[in-house]
């Protein structure tokens, strides 16, 4: 998969963020807060391994 504009690396991060968010909550994150935290840490470590990727 290229990642080469910003609009496709940006859609990967927040499809990261909504699949880790829905995940979290799946698995019975204990309130929809927790597992929202889950999901930033999901596009957080996206955002990184894109930076480090170039």
């Amino acid at each position: 998969m290229k990642l080469e504009s910003w609009q496709s690396q940006l859609a990967l991060m927040v499809g990261v963020f909504a699949v880790a968010t829905l995940l979290a909550e799946l698995f019975g994150a204990a309130n929809l807060g927790v597992a929202v935290t889950v999901g930033q840490l999901a596009f957080a470590a996206t955002y990184m391994f894109l930076i480090v990727k170039r």
